[in-house]
């Protein structure tokens, strides 16, 4: 008997997907749900109830997530002390998924505003220590007006 073949990527997935870590991951899923409108995918606990492995979708993309343990490496952003990443969230409406997440515990990092680039865009930081950038966008720009919104905005970038 031969096994039937596979997607090898499945066809509900992105060919990139975040793993995130932290520290009380089953709670972050709970926030995640409530600041996003993630929807929890299921949760695999062991058994002092610490997430193994859990999954969120928020629109059309999967987020899994895991619990800090250090003694496999696994470390979240509050032990880190911060991260290099942002997770970017496009919505419908940025200010009222900016005050959203604010209102579920997320901290204000940078209110909405209208960018050079063309989105309306925000940011805060989830209380796991994660990132989130927050953006509807509101204009197609050419590269030539981005450039120049930025040599406005910021100086001279790149130089």
């Amino acid at each position: 008997m031969s096994t039937p073949a596979v997607e090898r990527i499945p066809s509900d997935m992105h060919a990139v997907t975040p793993h995130l870590v932290c520290a009380d991951a089953v709670s972050a899923i709970d926030f995640y749900v409530k600041a996003f409108g993630a929807t929890d995918c299921g949760k695999m606990l062991a058994p002092n109830g610490k997430l193994i492995h859990g999954m969120i979708r928020i629109g059309d993309s999967a987020i899994m997530l895991g619990e800090e343990t250090p003694e496999w490496g696994a470390l979240g952003p509050l032990t880190l002390k911060g991260s290099p990443v942002t997770l970017h969230l496009y919505v419908q409406d940025a200010d009222a998924a900016f005050q959203r997440a604010v209102d579920a515990g997320a901290t204000a990092v940078m209110p909405p505003a209208d960018m050079f680039w063309g989105d309306r865009y925000g940011m805060v930081k989830d209380p796991y220590g994660h990132s989130w950038s927050i953006a509807h966008h509101v204009r197609d720009m050419s590269m030539e007006e981005m450039q120049a919104g930025a040599a406005k905005s910021c100086g001279n970038p790149g130089a």
